[in-house]
């Protein structure tokens, strides 16, 4: 097939601390759409530390690409500290703020409020199952944003849900020609959850059991399969193997988002809703409430 009919799709397991045993893993594939849209994982590649990621984030596009981490945070935070609103330079600022002022914001936002309303919310976070995105531990999505986003916009990728809001449909249809390079909100937890609400993954030893190696096998099972919503995932035998063992489940991860971005990339303005605020973004695929 010609590479006029192919789109490069990547998938990013992102880490707010990339390093040899906990790398940042990006997902290769191709999407193809004749006769069906259907996804085929390239290889896998690692980036341990921050300059192999800034390098990847440097290829020459068309390309897309899901990032399993949050481009933004709620309005109702930002507002209340009086930070900025536009979306760019919010995220300068976030970045350039220490880990230690921003925890004490979040932290007095949480103790001001009471027992199950603690934290602010993004329009997305609720309806996609995910943390919300000032969480600072378990798991540190609020560092994940600090560290990915400043990066992501410094490499000049285009962020469909934050620039240009109001035009998505026209770059959508020129991106390809233009060479650009997508940047997508993802959360892979939230297309598993379609196939399993049953823990996938763990970083405990302790936990890695083969009842999650069995959901696994599962999740698998049904990205390959031909009639879900989502472009058909295709993998080598050795892939499948490969996705179903590691118990941490980073290369499924990163394989999901890359699923993600493909789907996102077949619907009229990505998917995303015409309501979104783009100063908060929008995970993809995921419909607004």
């Amino acid at each position: 097939m010609s590479s006029a009919h192919r789109t490069r799709v990547y998938g990013v397991d992102f880490s707010s601390a990339p390093s040899p045993r906990k790398p940042i893993t990006i997902a290769v594939a191709w999407l193809t759409q004749d006769p069906d849209p259907c996804l085929s994982l390239e290889r896998v590649d690692l980036a341990p530390d921050w300059a192999s990621f800034e390098q990847f984030l440097q290829t020459p596009g068309p390309w897309l690409a899901g990032f399993d981490l949050p481009f933004g945070q709620p309005r109702s935070l930002i507002e209340h500290y009086g930070w900025p609103t536009h979306w760019p330079a919010f995220v300068d600022y976030f970045y350039g703020a220490s880990k230690e002022d921003l925890r004490a914001a979040f932290k007095a936002w949480c103790d001001a409020r009471p027992v199950g309303q603690k934290f602010a919310w993004r329009a997305s976070d609720r309806p996609a199952g995910s943390s919300p995105a000032m969480r600072w531990t378990n798991p540190p999505v609020a560092w994940m944003m600090k560290e990915g986003a400043k990066r992501l916009l410094d490499a000049g990728l285009w962020a469909p849900a934050h620039h240009a809001p109001d035009t998505p449909a026209r770059v959508q249809a020129t991106w390809r020609a233009s060479g650009a390079r997508v940047a997508l909100e993802a959360y892979p937890a939230y297309l598993a959850r379609q196939v399993s609400r049953s823990s996938y993954k763990s970083d405990t030893p302790s936990a890695q059991t083969p009842a999650r190696e069995a959901v696994r096998r599962q999740i698998v099972q049904a990205l390959t399969h031909a009639a879900q919503p989502w472009p058909r995932l295709v993998l080598t035998a050795a892939w499948k193997r490969r996705l179903i063992a590691e118990p941490g489940a980073d290369l499924l991860d990163a394989v999901i988002c890359a699923l993600q971005a493909a789907q996102a990339s077949l619907m009229p303005e990505f998917g995303l809703p015409q309501s979104l605020d783009p100063l908060e973004g929008w995970i993809v695929t995921v419909p607004p409430v």
